[in-house]
């Protein structure tokens, strides 16, 4: 599988180890940075870079997903959730990393780096990672709406007001 990952100065030493990881379980791995550590850098384009390349990946059938990082996770998931068609879920305990995929098929996880130690971080992608969508009806439709509105700003059958 093809993981995108982001991060910004809150995470960059946590990146590296987050690819050798994933690489070693045999996953291809894109970094959209940053490169180097700068205690001023913003999250959000390194974030978005790498919810657009998942999406670009589904869009041709390339199995991918998305890993973003900073201090809290917050700021990451909302950037990667600016992305049409992205479904970017705070993940923070196994609970909600094996339900982010089950129940909402989320393409991509976010995480606080600051929140967990390197070997949690790791655990919590892993099961991300490592758990499918079983496609169960119910959670497919409610996704569907979701797109449906991200889309046109509405969802048929009901009234968004």
């Amino acid at each position: 599988m093809r993981i995108h990952l982001a991060t910004d100065h809150a995470g960059l030493e946590l990146s590296a180890e987050i690819a050798e990881h994933l690489r070693s379980q045999g996953h291809e791995v894109i970094d959209h940075g940053p490169t180097t550590y700068d205690a001023l850098d913003d999250y959000p384009s390194f974030c978005i870079n790498a919810a657009r390349a998942v999406r670009r990946d589904e869009l041709v059938g390339t199995e991918a997903l998305g890993i973003v990082f900073g201090g809290s996770g917050n700021g990451e998931q909302m950037a990667a959730n600016k992305v049409e068609g992205i479904r970017a879920a705070l993940v923070w305990s196994d609970a909600t990393a094996s339900l982010a995929r089950e129940h909402n098929n989320a393409n991509v996880c976010a995480i606080g780096a600051r929140q967990h130690d390197s070997a949690e971080v790791l655990r919590l992608i892993d099961i991300f990672v490592g758990t499918p969508f079983p496609g169960e009806e119910r959670h497919a439709r409610r996704i569907a709406q979701l797109f449906e509105y991200e889309t046109t700003g509405g969802i048929a059958g009901f009234d968004i007001v």
